[in-house]
């Protein structure tokens, strides 16, 4: 342990080290069977002779504090700190505060592990079904003393091999036909809002987003100073006319609108484009889920329609492999990527680099087509199991939205049900209401997520939750 004494200008070096010690172990600094440095070591690190560390040691031995063990060293005794520590006094009120804005934000969770029985969080793969042992395989390879490379500094925009594979898989899968040079590699969405925001937008601009929609763009454009309105969705995607005058971005889910499930018509895309290149906007396309698709045919992403160079492509990692990846992408004009690729640098440098190399050797070797095609079964058996179950177990109160792609089903109501979804968490289901996704608090229904429960416990989730919601109407 690299144990930090101060001793500057202080006299009683003894009594010093022995109470900043007593402290440590006290506030939790320093656990219980943690090993304490050496005498020897700690005396010429302090410059003070080894008899008056050792006095301070044998001091903190003989109340309970330290157990010596001879050949092994000292160490903390087991249930030396059994009381809590007590709480830091409060700030003065004139200490520093954050902007306002942030009090618009929630406390982010303290973890997105199993939390129910019965898990119907939307935007949550399974990742029980991780490659693991290919990836392991992958990443072994990479971790060889000859590719100590990849532990230095970065690309910001992304491993070159990387931003290959994507262009291939985009344009083959997608048919977002996108070169390499004006991909950019990122942590995910949130990261490309923010990267976009800072290259085009200054404080006071106005962004739109839809309602309901996705929170977390919302959120982060009002922290940076942005005016965020709500523009409604319909049963063919975001409401164009509704788009307010002067909007400088608009951050769309065209292929499987969060959280209704619907996919932007064809002739709406065509509008949601025209008046971009009309207003001189920017389209952010966060297409975050269509490997997914279950029936009917892919409609065009706006990229592909996107002749004038007024669309941001956007993909994550985080539904198709694992969310802790964090590595997500964008694609834009041109005319954009420069200036994001510096906005990344400046952000964080790069994506780390040991991932974004597995990830491009997994899809070079065809890993991530075939994971994506194993998924694509799985995921399609538990939506169809899911719309069975809420026709036979809600038919009468939830009227499903149809949805051909993606990991949720939303299910519209026709009252609030955010009172349901927090009883239910109470009862060991864990799911969303459409509420929590909507601005003017409008929205009425239930977010069904698939891709975290298994098929089998599925029918069994809805039953428990029709038992919640008969309890809460009566």
């Amino acid at each position: 342990m690299d144990l930090h004494i101060d001793l500057t200008g202080r006299r009683g070096h003894r009594d010093e080290i022995y109470r900043q010690i007593r402290e440590a172990v006290l506030d939790g600094r320093i656990r219980d069977g943690d090993a304490l440095p050496p005498t020897r070591e700690l005396a010429q690190r302090l410059t003070v002779s080894r008899t008056t560390v050792s006095a301070a040691y044998e001091r903190l031995a003989s109340e309970g504090f330290l157990n010596a063990r001879p050949g092994a060293g000292t160490f903390v005794r087991s249930g030396a700190a059994p009381w809590p520590a007590e709480p830091a006094a409060e700030q003065p009120e004139e200490a520093v505060r954050p902007r306002p804005e942030w009090a618009a934000v929630p406390r982010p969770p303290r973890s997105f592990g199993p939390v129910a029985e019965y898990d119907f969080r939307s935007g949550v793969p399974d990742v029980r079904l991780f490659p693991f042992d290919t990836w392991r395989r992958l990443m072994t390879q990479r971790l060889r003393a000859s590719q100590a490379d990849l532990l230095m500094y970065g690309a910001p925009q992304g491993d070159p091999r990387l931003r290959e594979g994507l262009a291939r898989h985009l344009g083959v899968s997608r048919n977002v036909r996108v070169r390499p040079e004006d991909i950019v590699v990122t942590t995910g969405v949130q990261q490309t809002v923010d990267l976009v925001a800072r290259v085009l937008l200054k404080a006071g601009d106005l962004v739109a987003v839809e309602d309901p929609g996705y929170p977390p763009p919302r959120l982060l454009l009002g922290t940076l100073g942005m005016r965020v309105a709500g523009v409604p969705v319909d049963g063919e995607g975001i409401v164009v006319e509704a788009i307010p005058a002067g909007t400088r971005v608009v951050y769309v889910t065209p292929s499987h609108q969060c959280p209704l499930g619907v996919a932007m018509s064809l002739a709406r895309r065509q509008e949601l484009l025209d008046w971009a290149e009309r207003t001189g906007a920017v389209i952010i396309e966060d297409d975050y889920d269509s490997e997914f698709r279950y029936t009917g045919r892919p409609l065009e992403p706006l990229h592909s329609l996107d002749s004038r160079g007024r669309v941001v492509y956007v993909g994550s990692m985080s539904k198709v492999l694992s969310p802790a990846l964090r590595v997500g992408f964008l694609a834009a004009p041109p005319s954009l990527v420069g200036a994001l690729a510096k906005a990344k640098y400046l952000a964080d440098w790069h994506t780390p680099a040991l991932e974004q190399a597995v990830l491009a050797d997994f899809i070079d070797e065809g890993g991530f087509a075939r994971h994506i095609r194993r998924m694509r079964k799985i995921y399609r058996e538990r939506h169809d199991i899911l719309v069975d179950g809420l026709r036979s177990e809600f038919g009468d109160v939830l009227d499903p939205v149809p949805a051909a792609a993606g990991l949720h089903l939303g299910a519209s109501a026709d009252r609030d049900l955010r009172l349901v979804a927090r009883n239910a968490r109470d009862a060991g289901v864990r799911l969303l209401s459409l509420g929590d996704f909507s601005m003017t608090r409008t929205c009425h229904g239930l977010l069904f997520g698939y891709g975290a429960i298994a098929a089998e416990a599925i029918e069994p989730g809805l039953a428990r939750l029709r038992r919640v919601f008969d309890e809460g109407v009566r």
